[in-house]
């Protein structure tokens, strides 16, 4: 009996900091594990839903090639239409794919694809935005708004060092209100974050015990008096224990109000999206990924560290 080729929309990001490599590879792997693929290409990431949304009746799953800011610009779509989602990681940080086990070598991500194993993952969402790993306001996105596409896509991690040294040297502090659960609490803070998933920042961890799939957002607000203090903080954003310092402020809710005294920008995923006032909310098992089966934390702790 003939075995039917199951159908894969690959949608890939030209503009990502990996995108100019060649995709033949990828293509190919998929083509020997039994795949028939659509490429299909896109310049501007509103394309994305709308290119999902066209030919969701020709596929049997979405592959996605790009970074982070790629991915959570499909989420949407990939929802609406109910297919599993494939991930190959062609951006810098590559956040999502580091949460999921996926590797950073496209052919072995093309393997994970073609193993089958799927998850079901949360989303989350601010102002109908969807993100998998953070959103947040303040120094992270005065960083994605001042970090230039070239600088980013030259220099890689690089690129987000150089420019955070110049949005560090301008930081200052503004007013917020954070509403969780009827309770309203000021802030003066230098950023706050919401994340949905466990990496975001290339690396960092929202929070030691945090997964993507728990059906929580947890929030961090960084009550600093001085940004230069953040140095000396480095090591615990990488394992999500920053919670331990006094000057951060951490909760964790199914939603979240943020308002602002004047409108201030949010980046989702590493795109500037919408700004405050912001609600928050986390969609449990939204969507359906193709992973690898899920690894202790231990094993994890040692892979990002050889990162």
């Amino acid at each position: 009996m003939k075995t039917t080729r199951k159908r894969a929309l690959l949608l890939v990001n030209p503009k990502a900091r990996r995108g100019t490599e060649t995709i033949d590879a990828v293509v190919g792997r998929l083509h020997r594990g039994g795949m028939q693929v659509t490429i299909e290409p896109f310049d501007a990431l509103p394309e994305i839903a709308r290119d999902i949304v066209r030919l969701r009746e020709s596929a049997d799953l979405i592959v996605l090639c790009g970074g982070d800011g790629t991915i959570a610009s499909g989420a949407l779509a990939v929802v609406e239409c109910g297919l599993p989602l494939g991930i190959i990681p062609m951006g810098t940080a590559n956040d999502l794919a580091r949460t999921l086990g996926i590797p950073m070598d496209l052919v072995q991500a093309a393997d994970v694809i073609l193993a089958g194993n799927s998850r079901r993952i949360d989303l989350g969402s601010v102002n109908g935005y969807a993100f998998f790993n953070v959103a947040s306001m303040g120094i992270s996105a005065d960083l994605a708004q001042g970090l230039h596409p070239t600088l980013k896509k030259r220099f890689g991690r690089l690129g987000y060092a150089l420019a955070a040294v110049k949005v560090l040297a301008k930081a200052r502090p503004f007013t917020a209100t954070i509403l969780e659960k009827g309770q309203a609490t000021q802030v003066k803070t230098l950023q706050i974050a919401v994340g949905n998933g466990r990496h975001y920042g290339g690396g960092n961890v929202i929070r030691a015990d945090a997964e993507i799939d728990d059906g929580h957002l947890d929030l961090y607000s960084l009550e600093l008096g001085t940004v230069w203090k953040l140095a000396a903080m480095l090591r615990s954003f990488r394992a999500g224990t920053h919670g331990a310092w006094k000057e951060v402020r951490t909760a964790r809710c199914v939603e979240f109000e943020i308002h602002t005294k004047r409108p201030m920008p949010i980046n989702t995923d590493g795109e500037i999206v919408t700004s405050t006032p912001a609600r928050f909310l986390v969609h449990p098992e939204a969507i359906t990924v193709l992973a690898p089966p899920q690894l202790d934390r231990n094993a994890e702790t040692a892979a990002t560290k050889a990162a």
